[in-house]
């Protein structure tokens, strides 16, 4: 067996499989939309229309935002590998491997779950999509045409999903195996990404501001500020997450209580920043994602139906469009989300395989399997909690100023809106994450006996 063997450096694939997940995921969502593109606008041209070409537009921006929360999900996952497996990388180095080969060893291991992943998931969505085509058309709620059933974009999803997870990992890996000279010098230069950060912030905010005085103006010009307002702030937090994700789990880590589970929780949370960061911004941009589009549309069915130059029948087709456009929009987003949940339960569960050595000497102190569980599940809750109360606070700020950049001149006020079905979704979803991130690995963390934990190295 070679020393740079994906047996030697990943260890079990099954480390891997949440990789696979979200590659299947994301591959399943673009094979969707691609389908469901494909026939409404074949639809449409059979009418005279010429629709398929914005509804490819549009499918492919949700494309594009699946593979970024995609991205950031697969690459957080291969940092955790990396870090859980530092020991055995570290011998990989002694007997002759270089951070290129071990590099190479990853990058294959991934990309052939994520070929398999894709395939299963694109074979997934031409199937549902075909037979619920099937079901419409025989209902004549769909017109029977000659749709496509494999149309050829669905392959390039596919390879884009691929390439996505392969980017991901060598993003993952490059400070992680990089050598100590090279890291140093990435530590040393870490500044300019906290100034970067903190100047997307600052600018994000400026052209928010001036979107919601733009649309205050009537402005078509306010939504576009919005817009990019939001993508420049989103990259401000994005480089800046490292300082500002901590210091959030850190606060919020002190509601968990004050027993000895809680405060190990609390100080397992942040005692590894990167880790902790890891484990965050995913779910953090899928709850902030899903929650502009449900607050924004919120926040526009509640200034329309103020509007006094509308009839009564008017505000309530004008609402019922408005109502579909959301969950539509909502159903279509919330897969980042769904990916991001994935990628949590995934980085949660290696965390606390890596700390196998730490839960006996706990266990060996008197710590019962109860307050071990305890102590997982107080830590899920923080770091979910962070995720979640950060991106409801982001997304109904950002749905806000996005209904005001619209229709500002012609509502009175600042329209905040509060879809509170979407926001008790998301908070039960938040309850469900915590126990399926913390009930597997807290029960394999007490089945070993604290003798065995303990000869862990």
């Amino acid at each position: 067996m070679r020393a740079t063997s994906s047996r030697l450096t990943v260890g079990s694939m099954r480390e891997l499989s949440a990789i696979g997940v979200v590659c299947g995921l994301s591959a399943m969502y673009s094979t969707t939309l691609v389908c469901a593109s494909s026939i409404l606008g074949t639809l449409s041209e059979s009418k005279g229309g010429s629709a398929g070409v914005a509804l490819d537009i549009v499918s492919s921006v949700f494309v594009l935002i699946a593979l970024f929360v995609a991205g950031v999900v697969i690459s957080n996952g291969v940092d955790t590998v990396i870090a859980g497996r530092r020991r055995e990388l570290n011998l990989l180095r002694l007997v002759g491997a270089s951070s290129k080969q071990l590099r190479g060893s990853l990058v294959n291991a991934v990309a052939r779950i994520a070929i398999v992943g894709s395939a299963v998931g694109v074979v997934i969505g031409v199937l549902a999509t075909w037979a619920t085509r099937a079901v419409l058309v025989n209902r004549g709620t769909l017109d029977d045409l000659d749709y496509h059933v494999f149309p050829p974009l669905i392959v390039v999803g596919a390879l884009a999903v691929i390439a996505t997870a392969v980017g991901a990992t060598l993003i993952g890996t490059r400070s992680a195996l990089s050598s100590s000279a090279v890291r140093s010098t990435r530590v040393v230069r870490s500044w300019l990404r906290d100034v970067v950060g903190a100047l997307g912030i600052a600018g994000g905010v400026v052209l928010l501001v001036g979107a919601c005085y733009l649309g205050e103006q009537g402005s078509v010009a306010g939504f576009f500020a919005a817009f990019f307002g939001a993508a420049v702030l989103g990259v401000g937090v994005m480089l800046s997450a490292g300082r500002i994700v901590p210091a959030l789990v850190s606060a919020v880590g002190r509601l968990v209580g004050q027993s000895p589970s809680a405060v190990i929780a609390r100080k397992n949370a942040v005692s590894d920043p990167q880790r902790t960061t890891r484990s965050t911004i995913g779910l953090l941009i899928g709850v902030t994602l899903v929650t502009t589009i449900a607050s924004g549309m919120q926040s526009l069915r509640e200034s329309v139906s103020s509007w006094n130059d509308m009839t009564p029948d008017e505000v309530k087709e004008a609402d019922q469009i408005l109502s579909v456009m959301s969950s539509v929009l909502i159903a279509m987003i919330a897969i980042s989300a769904v990916i991001a949940a994935v990628g949590f339960v995934s980085t949660m569960s290696l965390t606390v395989i890596g700390r196998t050595r730490e839960i006996g000497m706990l266990r060996a102190m008197g710590f019962t399997a109860k307050q071990i569980r305890s102590m997982i599940t107080l830590e899920s809750l923080a770091l979910t909690g962070t995720a979640v109360a950060s991106g409801l606070v982001l997304g109904i700020v950002l749905g806000a100023v996005g209904a005001q950049s619209l229709i500002g001149g012609m509502t009175e006020g600042f329209p905040i809106g509060l879809p509170l079905p979407a926001l008790i979704a998301i908070i039960v979803g938040t309850v469900a994450l915590v126990v399926v991130a913390s009930l597997p690995p807290s029960r394999r963390a007490v089945a070993i006996a604290p003798v065995d934990a303990l000869a862990v190295a």
